[in-house]
């Protein structure tokens, strides 16, 4: 176990710190939770003698994850800031932004803010910064929310699950754009058109593939095809997603809102967006891990713990994702953390289960094992094993740190290892391999897709404003964080 720090200083030093510029020894030296300064070639001397090494360990900026759905209040059954902030802190992520649905109330009104608000103050262990909604007939809502300190806001074209959130349509953005534009805040979409939903399938008596918002936990009886994921991935087309993105494409170029599209699962949906950032548009997009771990060819019928929306599509999307990550054409990753109680899975039924992964902990070995590794076999060709690896690091700090903290507006103090930012760090090695057991897992439910999945990349210690609140799998500084 890493040494303790027990004052307001502290410099820690490792051969890979990964800065902006590039991956090399440093010591990074840290005052009242500020970054101080940054020397490079891990001196050590009598001004460093109570620096914390940690040798060839990894030294990245604190994961940002603007993709949570804490489901607190009113669902704390499904998770709540306690346990959702202690697997973000267990995953090495320092900051959370939650999802304004799946809390009673929402996060529609300042009176919905302020009641997630009262509900983690004084609970959280890391930082937690939070999202408005935009819904039908809360426009004038809006400008209060912003002045409220919410982030930017998140709508969905396709029903949310819970009618709490119902979905908008163009009228609705129409309505709320012009204030976003003025207030120059960011619009977070799930893309999925309603009208292309389920024109593809060839289930019988599918009532609904959208989520029950309170579903009945009894026996019932499943229709066979219910539990083939190839019947629900049919349920939820790619042209679903593209067809909601065009429609957001032409709306931010009228409009001039900074679009960002949620959870890109597919490759022709990767593709539009390359082509309308190409041609001026205000658009960013984000994939998720499981996006990039898994592939539908692999998912057994019945296994509804892999069950999302939008689905995750074959391995050729997997591979055009990926592609379009290292190309920027997708700006970052960031989770979808939307758990629930393992009875919402609907013992095996695609068509019933409430759809969501929760991986707040499991993000950075995820994607480093999808796509870091992909990197350096990439580039190994022309570059050293090191150079390659040094590459990799940088990205992987650019897609889970510096890019989410962007769109947040927390740049300036977030998502980077930079003199002037917040000492929020994680510790790991990026050479180590293990085997994600749930029983070990800090969420709530401990039902997730990783389950007996060999993953590369082990959290050792996570910091936030230079308090190390994770230490070798230990809460080490509980209730730490504060409300951004």
């Amino acid at each position: 176990m890493l040494p303790q720090e027990v004052d307001a200083r502290l410099i820690l030093r490792s051969t890979r710190v990964v800065l902006p510029d590039g991956v090399r020894p440093a010591s990074i030296h840290v005052e009242d939770g500020r970054i101080v300064r940054v020397e490079p070639g891990a001196p050590r001397g009598a001004a460093d003698a109570g620096a914390i090494d940690v040798g060839s360990l990894a030294v990245s900026p604190g994961i940002v994850d603007p993709h949570v759905h804490v489901n607190e209040p009113g669902r704390t059954e499904w998770e709540g800031f306690d346990t959702a902030t202690r697997a973000a802190a267990a995953g090495g992520v320092t900051t959370i932004v939650d999802m304004p649905l799946n809390a009673v109330p929402p996060t529609t009104t300042v009176e919905g803010l302020e009641a997630k608000r009262a509900a983690a103050r004084g609970r959280v262990h890391v930082d937690v910064a939070f999202w408005g909604g935009v819904v039908p007939g809360n426009a004038r809502a809006l400008d209060a929310l912003v002045d409220a300190g919410v982030r930017g806001f998140k709508c969905f074209l396709a029903p949310s699950g819970v009618d709490e959130f119902p979905h908008v349509g163009e009228d609705d953005l129409r309505e709320a754009m012009p204030i976003l534009a003025r207030r120059n805040v960011p619009l977070l979409v799930h893309a999925e058109d309603p009208t292309c939903l389920m024109t593809s399938a060839s289930v019988a008596s599918v009532a609904s593939v959208t989520r029950p918002t309170r579903p009945t936990y009894q026996t019932h009886q499943t229709h066979p095809t219910h539990q083939t994921y190839q019947a629900y991935l049919a349920t939820r087309p790619p042209h679903a997603e593209v067809a909601a993105i065009e429609l957001m494409i032409r709306l931010s170029r009228e409009f001039g809102v900074h679009v960002h599209v949620v959870h890109v699962a597919c490759a022709e949906g990767a593709n539009a967006i390359a082509r309308a950032k190409a041609d001026g548009v205000r658009i960013s997009a984000e994939t998720c891990p499981h996006y990039l771990t898994f592939a539908a060819e692999e998912i057994r019928d019945g296994a509804t713990e892999f069950k999302c929306a939008p689905p995750i599509r074959e391995a050729a999307h997997r591979a055009a994702l990926r592609r379009a990550l290292q190309s920027g054409a997708l700006d970052f990753v960031a989770t979808d953390h939307s758990p629930a109680p393992p009875a919402m899975k609907c013992a095996g039924d695609f068509m019933q289960a409430w759809g969501g992964i929760a991986s707040l902990e499991l993000s950075l070995p995820a994607v480093w094992s999808a796509v870091g590794r992909a990197f350096q076999a990439r580039d190994g060709e022309t570059m050293s094993p090191g150079d390659a690896e040094s590459v990799a690091l940088r990205m992987l700090a650019r897609w889970m740190s510096e890019a989410p903290a962007a769109l947040a507006g927390l740049g300036a103090h977030k998502g980077r290892i930079a003199v002037g930012g917040d000492a929020d760090l994680v510790v790991w090695d990026p050479d180590a391999e293990w085997t994600v057991d749930p029983l070990r897992m800090q969420q709530r439910h401990k039902l997730t897709p990783y389950a007996g999945r060999a993953l590369r990349g082990v959290v050792r210690a996570t910091y936030l404003r230079g308090e190390r609140v994770w230490n070798e799998g230990v809460l080490a500084r509980p209730k730490s964080g504060q409300l951004l």
